[in-house]
């Protein structure tokens, strides 16, 4: 689950990133001046002639355009801190910021491993060594030590001889059952080569006896 929210999150971050676009400030400016004359009296300038009471207007506009580009505020991604408390669990968070969205976020996982050795060091305390054996004995790793140990795990209110003999009828439930399932095809594959070798073996032997005779 944990590894799910986390590409998850991941994949967001990147949709993000690419989808949002630059953010842009457009400004726009444009300035206009002009002059107008008026002509009372008919006057000849150059090749112009002016007549009496016309009007001579001159305009003149500029127009500019401008875009600029602003850095938006940075996304923080909030924190996240267990190093004073006593709680199996750890925090992750990310965060992304693009010039038009920003996204950050945070989860909590919590630590199974951890919460199950402090349980069995409870049960411990109070005097429930057995209790906090089979406890441990969750975990595949614990189990197989305990196995190749000569000392298997509780089972059933069982322990020693009696609960290897549950383990072996039930292996199923076995913690480690995926790699002790391995375990056994590989071993139940040279088994098979070492019988099929002794087989070959008395073979040419009596072969040899029948040749002699």
């Amino acid at each position: 689950m944990n590894y799910y929210f986390t590409g998850i999150l991941i994949i967001v971050m990147v949709l993000l990133a690419l989808l949002g676009g630059p953010a842009r400030s457009a400004e726009t400016q444009t300035n206009t001046s002009g002059s107008n004359t008026s002509i009372e009296g008919g006057y000849t300038g150059g090749a112009t002639t002016y007549a009496s009471g016309s009007t001579s207007s001159t305009t003149s506009t500029n127009s500019s355009t401008s875009n600029i580009k602003s850095s938006p505020p940075t996304a923080n991604a909030p924190s996240f801190s267990a190093q004073s408390q006593d709680v199996c669990a750890t925090g992750m968070s990310a965060g992304v910021q693009t010039f038009g969205l920003g996204f950050s976020g945070g989860k909590t996982f919590r630590d199974m491993n951890c919460e199950r050795i402090k349980l069995a060091k409870v049960l411990y305390d109070f005097g429930m060594k057995v209790g906090s054996v089979a406890l441990l004995c969750q975990d595949e790793r614990v189990f197989e030590a305990m196995i190749n140990a000569g000392t298997p795990c509780p089972v059933d209110g069982k322990i020693g001889k009696e609960a290897l003999a549950i383990w072996q009828k039930y292996d199923f439930e076995r913690p480690d059952y995926k790699t002790y399932v391995k375990r056994m095809k590989k071993r139940d594959k040279i088994d098979q080569s070492i019988e099929i070798k002794e087989l070959k073996k008395i073979e040419l032997e009596s072969d040899k006896w029948v040749s002699y005779a």
